[in-house]
């Protein structure tokens, strides 16, 4: 199976480019004004539609209405969205035909209790740092997300993960996706593009591996 690489956290169209010819399946846009790589949609918008097709472009989201969501997406023209706050599951579920991922920031086996509850199309598993919303750079137990995947979603792996250890985050939890994004920055929204070259090489190494 072919893992899915997102690079989240893109500001900057070299950035987002390079992430797409490295092989990334996926670039994220932090829609989130208290983010460090937070853009606005008209700057992500410039971005997106610079991109080639069959590249998945997902907004970021934390804890923002219903209203600011669809006019995110109708100015930029985002095919996915990732909620990253304290949205809850009906609030998730009223964006079809947009693929949804909901985030869950992850401290203990209860921190997993409520994914069952959400029925979107794949749950994103972070570390819990008190006030952050992802893009920390803090790895948290994989043996929870292993545990996870018996939940019945894709599975999509972020929290800490960098070219040096994402072979093991792999071989431990197999997700149906890693999402990436201090592991690869030189600086908060500046990707080191040898780094996200070397993130991607390294997962489809691993495919090769443990297929």
């Amino acid at each position: 199976m072919r893992l899915k690489v997102k690079i989240c956290g893109i500001t900057r169209l070299p950035d987002a480019l390079g992430a797409v010819e490295a092989g990334a399946d996926a670039l994220g846009f932090m829609f989130y004004e208290g983010s460090k790589r937070h853009l606005t949609p008209a700057a992500a918008a410039k971005i997106i539609r610079a991109l080639p097709p069959f590249v998945a472009k997902v907004g970021v989201f934390v804890n923002a209405s219903a209203e600011t969501v669809r006019a995110v997406v109708a100015e930029c023209g985002l095919d996915t969205l990732q909620f990253h706050g304290e949205e809850t599951a009906g609030f998730c579920a009223q964006f079809a035909p947009l693929k949804v991922v909901k985030a869950f920031r992850i401290q203990n086996a209860a921190s997993l209790q409520p994914l069952p509850d959400y029925a979107v199309d794949g749950w994103l598993l972070d570390s819990y740092v008190p006030g952050e919303h992802g893009g920390t750079g803090e790895r948290f137990n994989w043996e929870l997300a292993a545990q996870a995947k018996e939940l019945g979603r894709p599975i999509l792996l972020a929290g800490g993960l960098t070219p040096e250890n994402i072979a093991d985050a792999i071989q431990q939890v197999w997700p149906y996706g890693v999402d990436v994004s201090s592991g690869v920055e030189s600086a908060p929204g500046q990707k080191d593009l040898g780094m996200v070259r070397q993130f991607v090489s390294i997962v489809r190494q691993m495919e090769q591996d443990l297929s």
